[in-house]
């Protein structure tokens, strides 16, 4: 654990920059390896899988207190769909057309 100076705002506020680049740089390579996985078939049925075994697309209803452990599922199955739709929605498109053929 590092000492931080309380009188070093400059400092602070330097440490502050360089930990919001680094967020922001973890990121951007997170949403470029989603448009990676997401550019190919098996990308998408990988995905697919993923998806569907959080829950997502069933009701997360028991009756019982397995709800909440479904419902924590379906929460990360729920960021999963927002995150690979927002690094690429044309490719998300596709996956939901490949697995829902007539």
């Amino acid at each position: 654990m590092s000492h931080v100076d309380p009188t070093d705002l400059e400092g602070q506020r330097e440490a502050e920059q360089a930990k919001a680049t680094a967020r922001g740089n973890a990121q951007a390579t997170e949403a470029d390896d989603l448009k990676w996985l997401m550019s190919s078939p098996r990308g998408r049925r990988f995905l697919w899988r993923q998806l569907e075994g959080t829950g997502l697309y069933r009701s997360s209803f028991t009756g019982s207190s397995e709800t909440f452990f479904r419902e924590g599922e379906r929460s990360v199955g729920l960021k999963l769909q927002e995150k690979a739709h927002r690094a690429s929605p044309n490719d998300f498109i596709t996956m939901l057309q490949e697995h829902y053929k007539p």
